[in-house]
Formats: structure tokens, sequence, C-alpha cells
């Protein structure tokens, strides 16, 4: 990946998302990172159903990108739907279809109903008009996410700048938005400033993006990155290789409580326990400010086959139970300051985050 000059310009290492052609006829093609780090395949959605299974099977994953992906995926679903009074009964139905494909990120929810909001407004009797609209709309929000990961990295940058090491779970990267991240985003700044750093990135069981994304991208970017086991993460703390956590969410309440990646709960333990600051980036997008607090969050319970088969090779016995939550939640007294594209919010509290991110 190409640094930027003086104005830090930065371009994320690979196109997650890219719509191609017009409303009518186009389709969303998404990078598949399943196949990631080995191989660098592309898959072309033309219509709700395909979209729907690339959110489901992780083939495009993270919160902010989930919904850029769902945004697209209401104007594929918008293509086949009759040009007749019934064409916003489709497209109503549409995004409950898509909504439903991971319940945790609210990213996803929120973009396919901003989209849904922009054809009810567009009224016409010329239904690709709608369709237009529909596409219009996607693509701002795709341009806001861009736009809004690049204020999170410039918020980020000078707590990068001041440490030597840092650590991150799961990938709320360049790979998980539509731009150079959230948790990232801090990261691509400071070294295209000429900051000298690395990072540790948590492998993030039992599917790896850790280590199969975060490291990949990183390593594209030219930063310094070491992959752990996620069961190495107090050792590295207390060896003091690492200064501060920074992590993605994927969800977070009014009251700052965080959901994200399974895994992150408990390095916010670890960091506390350490005296290292731990901070979560997000946009205002990922905020719900109807949820009070955590307990609220719907937490995704994941197939078995991921840990008893995880990449096809079987590594529990047969028939053994398991319990696979795909997320868990950071209270936000365990957390430092929240890195978002409207401001920092420090300490985590629900007045605080009303005040950065209220009216969103």
């Amino acid at each position: 990946m190409a640094m930027p000059s003086q104005n830090h310009d930065i371009s994320p290492p690979a196109a997650v998302a890219e719509w191609i052609g017009d409303a009518k006829r186009g389709i969303l093609r998404l990078l598949d990172q399943t196949r990631l780090p080995g191989d660098t395949v592309f898959i072309d959605c033309r219509d709700a159903l395909a979209v729907n299974d690339a959110i489901r099977r992780l083939a495009v994953r993270g919160a902010p990108a989930i919904g850029i992906a769902g945004a697209y995926g209401m104007v594929v679903a918008a293509q086949f739907l009759p040009d007749s009074n019934d064409f916003h009964t489709g497209v109503e139905a549409a995004a409950e279809y898509l909504s439903t494909a991971r319940p945790t990120a609210v990213n996803l929810e929120w973009a396919v109903r901003r989209v849904l909001r922009r054809a009810r407004r567009t009224i016409s009797d010329r239904y690709d008009e709608i369709r237009e609209a529909m596409l219009e709309e996607a693509r701002a929000i795709h341009a806001e996410d861009a736009a809004m990961c690049l204020a999170i990295g410039r918020a980020a940058a000078p707590l990068i700048k001041n440490v030597a090491g840092v650590m991150t779970h799961c990938n709320a990267g360049a790979l998980a938005t539509g731009g150079i991240g959230t948790a990232t985003a801090g990261m691509y700044v400071a070294h295209a400033e000429g900051h000298v750093f690395r990072v540790y990135c948590g492998e993030t069981r039992p599917l790896l993006q850790g280590s199969r994304l975060t490291a990949w991208e990183l390593m594209q970017a030219g930063i310094d990155a070491v992959v752990i086991t996620d069961n190495m993460a107090a050792q590295v703390m207390r060896e003091g290789r690492v200064q501060m956590v920074i992590t993605g969410a994927d969800r977070i309440a009014a009251n700052g409580d965080a959901a994200n990646k399974i895994g992150t709960y408990g390095l916010a333990v670890l960091a506390r326990q350490h005296g290292i600051p731990f901070y979560v980036a997000a946009p205002y997008s990922t905020f719900d400010l109807d949820l009070p607090g955590g307990e609220g969050i719907p937490i995704e319970q994941r197939g078995a086959g991921e840990i008893t088969e995880g990449f096809g090779r079987r590594t529990a016995p047969e028939g053994v139970k398991t319990y696979s939550p795909a997320f868990d939640v950071t209270p936000g007294e365990l957390i430092t300051a929240i890195i978002t594209d409207r401001g920092i919010i420090e300490p985590v509290t629900e007045e605080n985050v009303r005040k950065v991110v209220g009216g969103n």
C-alpha cells in the first residue's frame, strides 16, 4: 500500500466492497475474507440471498463493512421487485431479511433502514428513479464510513504516537470497514506520520481474524505486526511489551458498554490488572442509544463446527457439546475512552456518550 505524503490521505490495502454498474443491473462485489491470507478472491452478489449468505458466513465481516454490504444489498434486492405498488412492500421485506443476517452488529440494521427510508422518501412513478436513489444512499453510507474512519484515525493517532507497543483483537481494520478501519485507523495515520511501533495481533479464535486478517493488512501497509495466540496476552502485558490496547466494537450501548468479538472483555480485564489503558474505536453508527446497557445487546451464537472442525480439520471429539458466543460485552467502566469520529468519550459515562454521539 502506498503511504501518503504530507496530507496523510491514506488508502486501505484492499477494496472490501465495490458496486459495479448502475442501479438497475449492477452488482455488489465483495472481497471473500474467508479465503485470506492465502487467496484474494472476490464474490459477485447479484441478489439479496447472496448478500445475506456472504454476511452470515463471514465473507464480509466487521460492523461497518456489514452495514455497507447490507446497504448495497438493498439495491440488489430492488432490482428484482416489480414496477408496481408492490415495490415498496418488497423493499420493506428485503430490509427485514437483510437485517437478520447477523444480529449483534447494529450497523447492519442502521444502514439497511437508512436505504429503506430513502426509498420511502423518493416520490416517483418511475421505479428506476427509486432504485437510483437507493444506490445513491448506499454509496453515501460507503463514503461516509471512509471519512469516519479517517476522523477516528486522526483522533487516535496521538495516542498511538505515545507508545511503542499496541495490542489489538480480531479485525477492526480496513478489512472491516469502508476505509482505514476503526481500531487500526490511528495506526495507519501514526505510521504515515513516521512513528515506529509494533502491533501485537491476538489470533482471535476460533476463526483467527487477528492472524488471518489484521496481521495481513498491517503487513501490506508496512506496519510491524506480531501474531500471538489469545492466551498469550497476559504474558505480553506482564513483560511490558504493550502500552495500550485498542479494539473495535459491533454495538455500543448508551452507557458505553461495548460488544465486540469474543475475547475482548477478557483483554479489558487483563489491561486493568496491568495498568494498561484500554480503548475502543468506533463510528457514531455503532452506538445504540436505545439500549441503556450492554445486557440488552443480542449475542450471536455460532455453530459447533467453527470450534470442532475449524478450517476443515476436526480438533475435538465427534459429538462433543460446544458453546460458541461470537461476541462478549466489555463494561464501560473498563474502557479508558471510546474514540469516535465525533470526538473522544472520556470518561465513559452515559452523559458523555450522549454528549458526543447523541442525535445519531
